[in-house]
């Protein structure tokens, strides 16, 4: 265990962050169990809070392993071992539909608290809670990079060192507090891993716009 829970990972994050306080970074949590985390981060770094939908897509009969992901954009990046765990060009074509589908249903969900937030010339700090195979942290990056941020970091607190190694050419900056040799799923690096559901984001995104428009009406 590295990390007691997503708080205690997120307020380390943050203080490796800190060269960006005060500089009103946008913190973009790859929902949903980052935007607790991202939640913190903001706040540290009085930057403000949104969301980058990403979606992994799934190999057949293995829900839980990700042979890629896909980007809110329609931008997918399919993993080299996709063939080899039985996924053949139907079937992935059919699952980057079927993660598309949730990405517009959960957007709907989200937008009624307010539209996204636009991250031109802005300094974009992407969080996940960590990296497995990469692939959603990376077509998150992807899509962040065709809005033209001014730079664009991605923060995990913990990675697979080969995952690592691919984000990087995605981001101007990547920032990893481990990356241990025995890596075996994020999960076995936290003490308690709960997972956070569409109400928890909705519930932390709305209070986020709320101290923003809060603090907008002070200054």
């Amino acid at each position: 265990m590295l990390f007691h829970d997503r708080s205690d990972a997120a307020e380390q994050l943050a203080e490796a962050l800190a060269e960006w306080r005060g500089k009103h970074p946008l913190i973009l949590a790859i929902p949903r169990g980052a935007v607790p985390m991202a939640k913190i981060i903001a706040d540290a770094l009085e930057g403000e809070l949104d969301v980058v939908l990403t979606r992994k897509l799934r190999a057949p009969g293995q829900p839980e392993f990700a042979i890629g992901a896909v980007a809110e954009s329609g931008w997918a990046m399919v993993s080299e071992h996709a063939a080899m765990a039985g996924a053949d060009e139907d079937y992935v074509t059919q699952e980057i539909a079927t993660q598309l589908a949730a990405i517009r249903a959960r957007r709907a969900q989200y937008t009624g608290i307010a539209p996204p937030i636009d991250p031109e010339g802005r300094i974009v700090i992407v969080v996940d809670d960590g990296l497995a195979t990469g692939a959603t942290m990376i077509a998150a990056l992807h899509a962040v990079r065709e809005r033209r941020p001014a730079r664009l970091i991605c923060a995990v607190p913990v990675a697979a060192r080969e995952s690592l190694a691919k984000v990087t050419h995605y981001a101007d900056e990547v920032v990893c507090l481990h990356a241990p040799v025995d890596f075996g799923a994020v999960g076995q690096f936290y003490g308690r891993f709960d997972q956070v559901d569409d109400e928890n984001v909705i519930e932390i995104l709305r209070g986020a716009r709320k101290d923003a428009y809060s603090r907008a009406q002070r200054s």
